[in-house]
């Protein structure tokens, strides 16, 4: 026992850098392609070169008489696989048909993945590719969403629907309230293809160990997800799959699902009985997983001082032939601004394309796009400061739940957004504001996305030489969770972080869901509190059967845990180290294992939620028409923030995309060809350096209680949903021209 006054400062709420940082930008970080594995062959994927149809032929003679080339794979010799009779092989599939690399001899949408080619060398697999001839029968397709809007119809139910509610029903007589309204907008709103396009292509190594037993190193949001992917579809044992993501070179939602790679890399290796990598060109990362091409009509109505008093949001989106995606989009204006009468609707369009996925915000970026530009509009009708018609509209409630939020600190989002960004500076005229040859215009909007929380189980652990170890499932994904995590272990035990050593990204360790829905802080984070509660318990349990312990009466709220110690309260130089109760446990480490999980029924009561406000200052050249995002400032409240320099990255990461979403990105489908024309990033736009100039965040102070045991919402996702239609409405208050489309391009302002 050691008598000595010491304390830990807590880590918690400080800028601490990523722990991996380091790893990353010297390059010792491996990725899913990068790791060193003997006896390795290589694969190469083949893509359909048609839209519909069928494989009516393959000759792959001069494929195989390569040297080095060892198989090429297809349908016609795949081996017999058990997951052709399941729906469901992932956590985050859509109601439907599940798509099945090399099921049969049919084409379901252009870029499918039709053959594999394996051999020693990746140059002579990508080669032997190009020497495989393919017999088709093309058939009639559709891909273009506006050509076929007449037969959208309702979503088909799946398992996912908790996550991805429909519209709330309607309220009140919409249609009298409209028609009978004196200040009403109507408007339509279309916003094209996205793919996700992280910087790390989609790879995966599976090494073959025999005996049923196959180690994968895969580029993946979830690793258990995967595992259990692929033990169903090939009739494994989970525990002789194992999945490691340590590192993740971003993902953005296209790992939340298996992708095909994955698929076609394991059935070689056991085809084969031989390692095998295969790794997608940044062509093929446009052949899966997109966000949907949307139109969404709105008709909202306000009475004369601008209380909102009728909503109507349609929307329709792309899906594929043979899976439902859906992502809420109409429900959201009702979950921000209350009004009387309400009709809210969603459809789906089954088009010949693959099915779209998750990406960064789903639906909310889509849908909050619309609805601001909207309420923008009503705030001119209304010859009224946009800020303040927020102001009018705004409750503290859920209206479409008639539930309290947990914490809503949104006005004061508006509030310090407004000042911080000079908002009174803004003269109301469209088109009023100069600066050289310059038209300046201030535009801003509402964010509002989700506060999930799933269940997760953490192992932790305290080792001879008094530090801890934690073991989840998790991935990070570049967003700062490995250090997050490490921040909460810290100050749950009260030891130095450099004393924590938090292991991830691997699915032998206990559960966690795949990283998305800006979800892992409030569900691993949580799940860390839970099993550190625990932990203290038996450490100090142990503490007290110590010869002559000075904590043999104490009670848990007694002593305190610091500097790998625990101390008395009321004597803080009575002190054991957690090196000395391991060593009175003849040197076994302590150990919980523990589950954390939201509180159902006591937030049954609730809705959760964090929202954030985005002021923007364009810059339109008055001959070119060329769009300049010059400033913005987008503020937040997301409950407690664990590390604010990692969560300002999330938020700046989040508010390029909103710029690249508004002026650059989009995919552009030959509806002809039935294909995606622009695969490749020198022709699919997205932001460089000189695109963005000052960005600022601001973290309002929130205070939640109720969410869960660390108050803390996700910041992934919450500083994208608002910025599209902050810099819509500053295009429209520097040119005077409303744009009702994404993305908006220069010559529509000419």
């Amino acid at each position: 026992m050691k008598h000595t006054e010491m304390d830990t400062n807590k880590t918690v709420g400080k800028p601490i850098s990523r722990l991996e940082g380091k790893l990353k930008v010297t390059g010792t970080a491996k990725y899913a392609a990068e790791y060193d594995v003997d006896n390795l062959l290589y694969g190469y994927v083949v893509n359909s070169t048609i839209t519909k149809g069928k494989i009516l032929s393959i000759d792959v003679s001069k494929a195989m008489a390569l040297p080095g080339v060892t198989e090429v794979l297809s349908h016609k010799n795949r081996t017999k696989l058990a997951w052709f009779d399941l729906q469901y092989t992932d956590m985050d599939a859509p109601p439907g048909t599940v798509f099945k690399p090399f099921y049969d001899e049919n084409i379901l949408y252009n870029g499918q993945p039709i053959a594999l080619v394996v051999a020693e060398n990746f140059e002579m697999a990508r080669y032997a590719a190009t020497q495989i001839t393919f017999e088709y029968s093309e058939e009639p397709f559709q891909t273009c969403l506006d050509n076929n809007l007449h037969s959208s119809r309702v979503a088909k139910k799946g398992f996912a629907t908790a996550l991805k509610p429909p519209p709330p029903p309607p309220t009140g007589d919409f249609e009298k309230a409209y028609q009978n309204a004196t200040i009403k907008v109507e408007t339509e709103y279309r916003h094209g293809t996205e793919h996700h396009n992280p910087i790390e292509l989609f790879a995966t190594t599976t090494v073959y160990e025999g005996d049923g037993k196959l180690t994968i190193y895969d580029k993946t949001q979830g690793t258990i997800n995967n595992q259990l992917y692929v033990a169903n579809i090939f009739g494994l044992k989970y525990k002789n799959v194992r999945v490691l993501a340590p590192f993740v070179g971003g993902g953005f939602g296209s790992g939340l699902r298996p992708q095909y790679q994955l698929f076609l890399c394991v059935m070689a290796a056991l085809h084969l009985k031989r390692n095998v990598r295969v790794v997608l060109d940044r062509k093929q990362m446009f052949s899966f997983s997109h966000r949907p091409p949307t139109v969404q009509n709105l008709r909202f109505a306000t009475d004369t001082d601008g209380k909102l008093t009728a909503m109507n949001h349609l929307s329709k989106s792309e899906t594929s032939s043979f899976e439902d995606y859906f992502e809420p989009i109409a429900s959201w204006s009702h979950r921000l601004y209350p009004a009387s009468n309400t009709l809210f609707e969603q459809e789906l369009v089954p088009l010949d394309v693959y099915t779209p996925m998750d990406m960064r915000a789903p639906g909310g970026s889509t849908a909050l796009h619309a609805i601001e530009c909207t309420m923008d509009e009503l705030a001119y009708k209304l010859d009224m400061d946009p800020l303040e018609l927020r102001l009018i509209n705004y409750t503290e409630m859920d209206p479409s739940a008639e539930k309290p939020y947990t914490s809503k600190a949104l006005k004061a989002c508006y509030l310090e957004a407004a000042e911080k960004f000079g908002w009174e500076k803004r003269t109301p005229k469209p088109r009023s504001m100069e600066r050289g040859n310059k038209l300046v215009g201030y535009g801003m909007a509402t964010g509002i996305w989700d506060a999930f929380q799933f269940p997760s189980r953490v192992e932790a652990m305290i080792t001879a030489d008094g530090k801890m170890i934690l073991n989840n499932a998790v991935t990070d994904i570049g967003t700062g969770t490995f250090t997050v995590m490490t921040q909460i272990a810290a100050d749950e035990l009260g030891l130095p972080m450099d004393d924590v050593d938090f292991r991830y990204g691997d699915s032998k360790k206990p559960f966690s869901m795949f990283q998305g829905g800006s979800a892992m802080t409030s569900s691993t984070g949580v799940a860390i509190v839970v099993a550190a509660k625990e932990l203290r318990k038996k450490l100090l349990k142990k503490a007290k059967e110590m010869t002559d312990s000075p904590f043999k009466k104490v009670e848990d709220n007694e002593v305190t845990f610091k500097n790998g110690t625990i101390a008395l309260n009321q004597n803080p130089n009575v002190t054991v180290s957690f090196k000395e109760i391991i060593a009175f446990n003849k040197g076994k480490t302590i150990k919980t294992t523990n589950m954390g999980k939201p509180h159902l029924l006591k937030l049954k009561k609730y809705s959760m939620a964090t929202h954030s406000a985005s002021f923007v200052e364009v810059e339109v050249d008055k001959d070119l028409g060329t769009v300049t995002v010059t400033r913005a400032v987008t503020a937040v409240a997301a409950g407690k923030i664990i590390n604010p320099k990692t969560a300002k990255s999330q938020i700046y990461g989040s508010m390029v995309w909103g710029i690249s979403k508004a002026l650059h990105e989009e995919t552009i489908m030959d509806e002809k060809l039935g294909k995606y024309m622009n695969t490749n990033l020198g022709e699919y736009h997205i932001p460089v350096h000189a695109d963005i100039q000052q960005l600022d965040v601001i973290f309002a102070e929130e205070n939640d209680e109720v969410i869960n045991e660390l108050g803390v919402k996700g910041v992934g996702e919450i500083g994208l949903v608002g910025m599209p239609a902050a810099i819509s409405n500053a295009i429209y208050h520097a040119t005077g021209k409303r744009i009702y489309k994404l993305p908006i391009h220069f010559d529509e302002l000419l």
